[in-house]
């Protein structure tokens, strides 16, 4: 049995997973794309060492910045993850990156050399590559995303099946009918019209914490995906002296506004997750969270 909570970024959804996993025993499976990486801790929200002493937490901290990163080796990652935990609870708001865990999928070929090749692309570019090769890709490829875009481009051009053919594939069917391969039960939450407030509020105190810091520190680093992650890219052009801080805050926000409501569009179409009332009190979160809990323990103990 897999239980997630789940929610676009800035939800709190974090913070009722390190409650939840305390008072159950579970250790925490991260389902982020961005906490793989070692050393983009303040900007993606990282849990802090005290956090990970307190429960035990997976699949952060995995590869360096430089490193590209798929949902395949996420994949890949978690199996064995999985496969020994008794009690994993699964915390995060890539809704891929859950859906790659508690559904069966077909992940299509990868190389890293062409990856790196196809990361080169501007986003408009690889956009227009994709449609050239397969024009009726835009209803199947969210084209203002540009690692699908970039993905899509790369499991076609290695032989792959082509996203408006596998939009229409059994597979793709079973999908969309969200028929779990493994028990898996979701629990979201979501601050509905106050995350954008949120996002704001949590995007200063990363910037007090030290977030440009860590960013010009890891500049030199950051690989073809990391340099993409909300507010990495946006203040990488203070760092590089584009324009000032000012600006690259507001573009940090507006990007991770964008996240999250893909994020949230992503998950609410997900019929397996159970929508809870949110309340600024966390132990009020974690107490609903628990009514549905409660009577799945069981199976995590048999």
């Amino acid at each position: 049995m897999l239980i997630g909570i789940v929610g676009p970024t800035g939800s709190g959804k974090s913070e009722v997973g390190l409650v939840l996993a305390e008072r159950l025993g579970a250790a925490i499976v991260s389902v982020d794309s961005m906490q793989v990486y070692r050393g983009m801790d303040i900007g993606t929200a990282k849990p802090s060492r005290a956090e990970q002493e307190r429960v035990p937490h997976h699949l952060i901290d995995l590869v360096e910045p430089e490193a590209s990163f798929s949902i395949l080796d996420y994949r890949t990652a978690a199996t064995p993850v999985l496969e020994r935990l008794q009690r994993p609870l699964l915390v995060g708001g890539s809704g891929l990156y859950l859906r790659a865990l508690v559904d069966e999928m077909s992940m299509g070929p990868t190389d890293p050399a062409l990856r790196r090749e196809l990361s080169e692309l501007t986003p408009e570019l690889a956009r227009q590559r994709l449609l050239e090769l397969d024009p009726a890709a835009a209803a199947a490829v969210d084209l203002a995303n540009p690692r699908r875009v970039t993905r899509a481009l790369e499991i076609m051009l290695l032989g792959g099946l082509s996203p408006s053919a596998k939009a229409t594939s059994r597979e793709a069917s079973r999908l969309a009918s969200y028929a779990s391969s493994v028990d898996f039960t979701g629990i979201g939450f979501d601050p509905g019209s106050r995350l954008t407030e949120r996002l704001g509020i949590r995007l200063d105190q990363m910037l007090a914490d030290g977030f440009l810091a860590e960013v010009a520190a890891l500049a030199p680093r950051l690989g073809p995906t990391a340099a993409k992650a909300a507010g990495y890219r946006q203040l990488l052009g203070v760092v590089r002296g584009e324009y000032g801080l000012e600006k690259g805050r507001r573009l940090a926000l507006a990007a991770t506004v964008e996240v999250a409501r893909r994020q949230r569009t992503f998950l609410r179409a997900d019929p397996r997750i159970r929508w809870l009332d949110w309340d600024e009190n966390v132990e009020a979160r974690v107490s609903s969270a628990l009514g549905i809990i409660e009577e799945m323990v069981g199976a995590w103990s048999s």
